[in-house]
């Protein structure tokens, strides 16, 4: 079982920046590929950024978020620079032990509890 708990939401301004944190409970969690989802209020979940031996990103995001981690702190980080009001919703990360297929959400088996990022115009 992994634990993950997200952290660093909050409300910026446009242009702004925030970098939000994954961390997780598995002594093993560099096996692990994790993503970053998000979801609008009134719109489905969405793939925003993944990391396994590669990263992955949504196109919408592809140049202003970096995904990166730190095994050491069974943490992952995703900075988010050049915010947008669109960029507004809940952040989820989640882990699967697959390294393919990583924008899927069903392929992931756990999901934290979500962080919210407001982003003002």
């Amino acid at each position: 079982q992994v634990q993950l708990v997200e952290s660093g939401g909050g409300l910026v301004q446009a242009g702004g920046s925030l970098r939000l944190s994954c961390a997780a409970s598995a002594r093993t969690f560099s096996s692990y590929s994790v993503g970053w989802f998000r979801q609008a209020p009134g719109k489905e979940r969405e793939f925003v950024a993944a990391i396994s031996r590669s990263t992955y990103y949504a196109d919408s995001v592809k140049g202003r978020f970096t995904i990166s981690r730190d095994n050491a702190k069974n943490t992952v980080y995703l900075q988010m620079d050049s915010l947008k009001p669109e960029d507004t919703a809940a952040y989820y990360c989640a882990a699967t032990l697959r390294p393919y297929g990583l924008t899927s959400i069903p392929l992931y088996d756990y999901w934290g509890q979500g962080t919210q990022v407001t982003v003002s115009s």
